[in-house]
């Protein structure tokens, strides 16, 4: 009875499943050295149904996913892919039963969708422009521009923080404010910057209390030296006041929002 009950429990954890990155035309070529989530990691496949293909590799079916290596590989595959071709991308974790489920469930039913979709994103990616104060800079321009700001610092000025308590308070959230003023007037700067290189555009939310700049946007591919170039002609403007840095190509992250595969 025992021998009965193991074999089953060891022929599930070898199944498989299909990990599905993202769409892309039907020409497009995976890379045969090019290698997906899971450990060990399994080739990149094309499954392809007319004019879409999908991005997948095998993963075993009792494997859980999540780790950092998982979503770095993730968003490597679509990444690579967005700078040579259009690509609709998945949300980490999609997962269908095999290549017949993809080509099923994913591709034909929703293959004018996809295939206009693609279209709309020939020749470009996306690209993010993240930028970030330097403390001290900042706080001098508010100083420098703000009097009360100004009259605070000096309040508190060798005080104990105890006996300052409330203009510390003050202080700061009239600093916060000022920085928030700020990155909002800079954010519109830095994208008048990049002017109508940038096709479409997200400003993300800030992740840090002193982000001067964060927008995503898409672009087209072969004007990327164009946008280094304003990118960095910005940089010099701000030199010693905020640090620029531009990511991409990327696949577009913000821009899409592909149908999520629901495995059976």
């Amino acid at each position: 009875m025992a021998q009965q009950t193991e074999k089953p429990r060891e022929d599930t954890a070898e199944q498989t499943v299909c990990y599905v990155y993202g769409i892309v035309p039907a020409d497009v070529e995976t890379d045969p050295e090019a290698r997906g989530v899971g450990d060990p990691p399994s080739p990149i496949e094309a499954v392809r149904h007319g004019e879409l293909a999908a991005l997948v590799s095998e993963i075993r079916a009792d494997r859980p996913l999540g780790k950092p290596e998982d979503l770095a590989a993730h968003a490597r595959i679509l990444d690579a892919t967005s700078a040579e071709a259009p690509v609709l991308p998945l949300r980490f974790g999609a997962v269908l039963t095999g290549s017949e489920a993809v080509e099923r469930e994913l591709l034909a039913e929703h293959h004018d969708e996809f295939h206009a979709a693609l279209q709309e994103l020939e020749g470009k990616a996306e690209y993010v422009l993240k930028g970030r104060y330097d403390e001290q800079a900042v706080l001098r321009e508010i100083v420098t521009e703000n009097e009360e700001a100004a009259q605070l610092r000096e309040e508190i000025r060798d005080k104990p923080a105890d006996a300052t308590r409330n203009e510390r308070i003050a202080l700061g959230e009239l600093i916060n404010n000022a920085i928030a003023a700020k990155r909002e007037a800079d954010t519109q700067h830095a994208l008048d910057a990049l002017g109508e290189l940038a096709t479409t555009v997200n400003v993300r939310e800030p992740t840090h209390e002193e982000d001067a700049v964060h927008v995503a946007f898409l672009a087209e591919v072969a004007a990327q030296q164009d946008l280094e170039q304003a990118v960095g002609e910005l940089a010099g403007e701000w030199r010693d006041r905020v640090e620029l840095r531009l990511l991409g190509p990327l696949a577009p992250y913000d821009f899409v929002v592909t149908q999520q595969p629901q495995q059976e």
